[in-house]
């Protein structure tokens, strides 16, 4: 785990400073300096909107809950803030989403609902950057010819359509289940089978995953045009289109667990899709900068939470309470 985490760490540092000595340490200290606050400004005000949509996805997902386990709005609110916020300093993604899934737990509710909530929120986040990547296509058609892009893409798909197959099909669940306990173990197998189970229950909640993947859609919109406010800050002159384009393939390029919470990938991807454009490497990096930095910002009021407020009640402590 430890070992790992250091590649993580050193692929990032490696990627990092070989895209900062491509696109000239000057130039890019020269393109951030000019950057317009009013810009970035426009930009955190959507980070607001991004999260308060994110926030409101989750918490859709937790509508099967049954009444006797479903936490309060505001307890469920803390946990999926705290969590971004502690996600950030964890590799990847699904250091988050374990942070998520073990806060939620605490609040009683039942670890294979916490469990699907959390994977299921995860799995439309990666179907919507997925259809908003295949609709970058058809703005800029050259990138299907990319055969690093191309790969990305169908090994997206290929995840999504595994996931889909543990919610929709009963034969696949059994077969996942069968597969864990055969391999894996007696305790294993039983926690494969619990954690199927709770993803099993969405199948029957399509109306649920509907409206929860149109909020994911409309996410991967408003971080586009983060992304956007951001290159008019630095007053990157290409048009809109060009970020619908790109940015979802580099949303994919983030996931990828290469490096640390996508530093050095993210970098990679901004220099060399945009390059496509016509945009310079320097103004490309200071904008990867801003961008992941934006992320970083988006997360913070999980950290005042997480300073100021105490920790999630004892299970028992909550079950006490109920009973009152």
């Amino acid at each position: 785990m430890r070992i790992g985490r250091l590649l993580r760490l050193l692929a990032a540092g490696v990627l990092l400073g070989w895209t900062l000595w491509l696109a000239g340490p000057a130039e890019v200290w020269g393109a951030a300096r000019q950057a317009r606050w009013s810009w970035i400004g426009a930009a955190l005000l959507l980070v607001v909107v991004d999260r308060a949509l994110n926030a409101y996805r989750w918490i859709a997902l937790l509508a099967p809950t049954p009444g006797a386990h479903r936490p309060p709005v505001r307890a469920m609110l803390r946990v999926f803030f705290v969590s971004t916020y502690l996600g950030t300093f964890l590799p990847g993604s699904v250091g988050g989403d374990a942070v998520r899934t073990i806060g939620l737990n605490r609040l009683n509710v039942p670890a294979a609902d916490a469990f699907a909530s959390v994977f299921v929120d995860r799995f439309l986040g990666i179907v919507a950057n997925l259809v908003m990547a295949l609709a970058g296509l058809l703005l800029a058609g050259d990138l299907a010819r990319d055969p690093a892009v191309m790969a990305g893409l169908v090994g997206t798909a290929g995840v999504c359509a595994v996931a889909a197959a543990f919610i929709f099909s009963r034969h696949a669940a059994a077969a996942g289940s069968g597969l864990a306990h055969r391999f894996s173990g007696r305790r294993s197998g039983r926690i494969t089978r619990t954690a199927v189970d709770g993803l099993r229950q969405y199948a029957s909640k399509r109306p649920v995953l509907l409206v929860v993947l149109a909020a994911s859609i409309g996410v991967q919109v408003l971080r586009i045009l983060q992304a956007y406010c951001l290159g008019r800050s630095l007053q990157i002159g290409v048009p809109v289109s060009v970020y619908f384009a790109l940015i979802p393939v580099i949303l994919i390029v983030i996931l990828l667990p290469i490096s640390v919470n996508g530093l050095g990938t993210t970098q990679l991807a901004f220099v060399a899709l945009f390059a496509r454009a016509g945009v310079e490497p320097a103004d490309a990096f200071a904008l990867s900068v801003l961008f992941l930095a934006l992320g970083v910002a988006g997360n913070l009021p999980g950290g005042i939470l997480y300073a100021i407020q105490p920790r999630e009640e004892p299970r028992a402590t909550w079950q006490r309470r109920q009973r009152q």
